[in-house]
């Protein structure tokens, strides 16, 4: 359990983190970040795209649901990069009433090299750590995402 030293520590990192999140714009392509000024894109346009190359084909339900955005925000914000080519609409072969967004094949590399860049303090940070440390780390990063998402 953390005490109000601990806590008062952990609260110092939280600025850096977000600094960190605010620069994602630079750690983008050429051909990326070109693409997201061209169509007027922005930070939560990269999260969207982030999560349906991460996760695989996803329904905007399930996206709102995970994002922790509304059914409308999730289907603009999603239109916007399928519209910009970032995004493709594929039936569902399960259940063809549902629609599926994914990543087209040919924007694929450029997305997964800026998550891969963005990605590697995090894995490096990781390395580092033993298998205990790393469950804790988990953990704690799972227990502050639970509390945000309650916050909403």
């Amino acid at each position: 359990m953390a005490d109000a030293e601990d806590f008062a520590e952990l609260r110092t990192l939280v600025p850096l983190l977000s600094a960190y999140l605010r620069r994602a714009h630079g750690d983008m392509s050429p051909e990326l970040r070109q693409a997201f000024e061209s169509a007027g894109l922005g930070p939560r346009h990269g999260a969207v795209l982030s999560f349906v190359l991460s996760s695989g084909p996803v329904s905007v339900g399930d996206l709102a649901r995970q994002l922790n955005l509304g059914l409308t925000n999730a289907s603009q914000l999603s239109g916007d990069l399928t519209r910009a080519g970032w995004l493709r609409r594929e039936s569902d072969a399960a259940d063809h009433r549902r629609t599926l967004l994914t990543v087209p094949p040919e924007r694929r590399p450029a997305v997964a090299d800026f998550l891969d860049r963005r990605s590697t303090p995090l894995a490096r940070a990781v390395q580092r750590l033993t298998p205990g440390e790393l469950a804790g780390f988990r953990a704690g990063l799972t227990a502050w995402v639970e509390e945000i998402a309650a916050m909403e």
